[in-house]
């Protein structure tokens, strides 16, 4: 009987939604392991990463890894699994544009570590985690906590990725069934699982030319169910985010917020989906009267959106062109 084909997971700073999307493939998991074998998943497995290093180099088919990069345990596994896979995709948004987690790039490790080990505690003096430790026990090693999050791409080469937070589990089938069929894969570094427009195109609410005087959230008002949401006055990311999910949450009267990533060719979802309230903001009233006036209805506007970057790049900072702040 021929080898079966080796397949991995991995995940770095992450919360375990991917898995998650995995394992919701119910039985379909039964077809993958039919087709392949599962050699590493510290999630759903007991395999530990010396057997990773035993394999030789380029021995798994294709590794699904999730998470950001934030520790050197990360930027360590991530340069292993490269070495050791074929086929090395950027799994959900955290791996493949930094995500939640890349929030934290808004403030230093400094700051991260003052917030958690000094006031939190209401003080200064707590020990804080150091590389190594000596204990009576003997020498310990923690992985060292980096400046900013960075993408997977940022860390090694990276052949695909596949959006979403977590991916869909239906568009995880299609890669796998894509990777197992054996047919040409697309060209090295495409989307996978991911559409090549924006979430508006799949979006079946009616869509006028726009034209807002102020902003809402979600829960100041009922929706109408039909009205294109940024119409009504709701941010909603899709003009600005990837297709492929099939405008869900839209379809639930909620507004996307940007889980695919920036769309096909886009460099900075939070600047396209800003670009975008730009066009359609009527800007009469901050044209009119004194200069008090203009200020006074910039900053009424401005409060409208009471979380700017948790609400333009909530699921891609270190992905973006700000990357985050470093001071």
């Amino acid at each position: 009987m021929a080898e079966k084909p080796k397949l991995a997971m991995y995940w770095a700073t992450s919360c375990g939604g991917c898995e998650i999307s995995v394992v919701n493939l119910h039985e379909r998991l039964l077809e993958v392991d039919a087709a392949m074998e599962f050699v590493f998943c510290p999630c759903l497995l007991d395999a530990k990463r010396a057997d990773l290093e035993a394999m030789p180099d380029g021995s798994i088919a294709l590794t699904l890894c999730n998470g950001a990069i934030r520790t050197s345990e990360n930027e360590e596994m991530a340069h292993l699994l490269r070495r050791k896979s074929k086929t090395l995709v950027a799994f959900g948004s955290c791996s493949a544009a930094g995500c939640i987690p890349g929030l934290s790039n808004l403030s230093t490790a400094e700051e991260h570590f003052q917030t958690i080990y000094g006031s939190a505690r209401g003080g200064t003096d707590a020990v804080r985690p150091t590389p190594i430790v000596q204990v009576p026990e003997g020498e310990l090693h923690l992985p060292v906590f980096s400046g900013r999050v960075r993408t997977l791409s940022e860390v090694v080469d990276v052949d695909y990725s596949i959006p979403g937070c977590p991916p869909e589990s239906g568009k995880v089938w299609e890669v796998l069934t894509l990777v197992l069929s054996g047919a040409p894969l697309p060209e090295r570094g495409a989307t996978l699982g991911g559409g090549t427009s924006s979430v508006c195109g799949q979006c079946a609410r009616v869509k006028h030319d726009k034209r807002i005087n102020r902003l809402r959230r979600i829960h100041e008002f009922v929706p109408d169910t039909e009205q294109c949401l940024l119409e009504q006055g709701v941010v909603c990311m899709g003009i600005a985010t990837r297709d492929g999910c099939g405008a869900l949450c839209p379809a639930v009267n909620m507004p996307c917020i940007g889980c695919y990533g920036p769309t096909e060719g886009g460099l900075d979802q939070g600047a396209r989906m800003i670009a975008a309230l730009g066009s359609v903001i009527d800007i009469a009233p901050l044209v009119q009267g004194s200069e008090d006036d203009r200020a006074a209805s910039l900053g009424e506007l401005d409060e409208q959106i009471p979380d700017l970057a948790g609400t333009f790049y909530k699921f891609s900072l270190p992905g973006s062109l700000l990357k985050g702040v470093r001071r």
